[in-house]
């Protein structure tokens, strides 16, 4: 199975081409320059060079959120329109859950983590084991004292990946409890990793159309926020 991947979460971007597992061509790039000015360029040199046209893709995946709004908007809309005129079915994806795929072939707890400012992380834990993930807890948004707190009371040698993780490396509640950052290719979110869990998602079924695909924010907007509170929170 041809599974085109994209991922524009964050500052980061990257488009992957996979068939049964193997990473036919990826490229990624960590420049700060707008996705909507090198994510269709990326896509397109990476089916260029592994001469793949969009007709020939089995499932075009994205990952969905959460992360920035902007970016998520940007990669959604990108795969959609790859894959209505040909309406090859669509995975959305965790960015977290993509994320923790770059350890899986440690034995570890792998904390996925992105930057959500407010004093806040986005987050999700994995347990990494024989090449697999096991997904701890659902995705949600966590003050990084309290998910230092919670990752202390699990076992085993504790990673830190995702734009986040440096942060959180930072922090002296994650440096008390021995919190391992990975090697630079291994932190951030990778098309690749969204690739892996989209394969996941096929296999059970967990697929949609093109149509049907859609963001996941795990809180409002800034300016939605905002109006809230002017409003009066109402």
């Amino acid at each position: 199975m041809k599974i085109l991947a994209i991922d524009s979460s964050a500052v980061t971007a990257s488009a992957a081409l996979t068939e049964d597992g193997k990473i036919l061509g990826e490229y990624f790039l960590n420049t700060g320059l707008t996705h909507s000015e090198t994510l269709m360029p990326m896509i397109e040199s990476v089916l260029h060079c592994v001469k793949v046209s969009p007709s020939k893709i089995d499932l075009f995946a994205v990952s969905s959120g959460p992360g920035s709004f902007t970016g998520i908007r940007i990669g959604i809309a990108s795969i959609k329109g790859l894959a209505m005129p040909f309406q090859t079915p669509c995975a959305g994806i965790s960015t977290l859950e993509a994320i923790a795929h770059n350890l899986e072939h440690l034995d570890c707890l792998v904390c996925a983590v992105m930057d959500a400012r407010c004093g806040q992380v986005y987050n999700a834990l994995f347990r990494a084991k024989s090449g697999c993930i096991k997904r701890l807890t659902p995705d949600r948004a966590i003050a990084i004292k309290d998910l230092a707190k919670e990752c202390k009371a699990l076992d085993g040698p504790l990673y830190l990946c995702g734009d986040g993780a440096k942060l959180c490396a930072k922090a002296e509640a994650f440096q008390a409890i021995g919190a391992v950052l990975p090697p630079e290719p291994l932190i951030y979110q990778r098309a690749c990793g969204v690739a892996k869990a989209a394969a996941a998602a096929a296999g059970e079924n967990r697929t949609v159309t093109p149509a049907a695909l859609m963001p996941f924010y795990l809180r409002p907007a800034q300016a939605e926020r905002s109006l809230k509170k002017q409003l009066g929170g109402k």
